[in-house]
């Protein structure tokens, strides 16, 4: 079962990696509050709070 996590983990890290970049891109072309920016950002949070759910599942797992 851990391997398991570690693999969804180590994944969820590079979307989170993939994201920000995306995210920088964007921001650099069309500016901080530009919407596709700010959808990007919400997906970020999504992957961050993924990301944070995983740890507290390995930790008391």
């Amino acid at each position: 079962m851990k391997m398991k996590t570690i693999g969804k983990k180590n994944l969820t890290l590079k979307q989170i990696n993939l994201k920000k970049h995306e995210m920088y891109i964007k921001a650099k072309h069309f500016g901080m509050t530009h919407p596709s920016v700010v959808a990007c950002s919400q997906e970020l949070d999504a992957l961050l709070n993924q990301y944070q759910g995983i740890r507290q599942y390995n930790h008391v797992g």
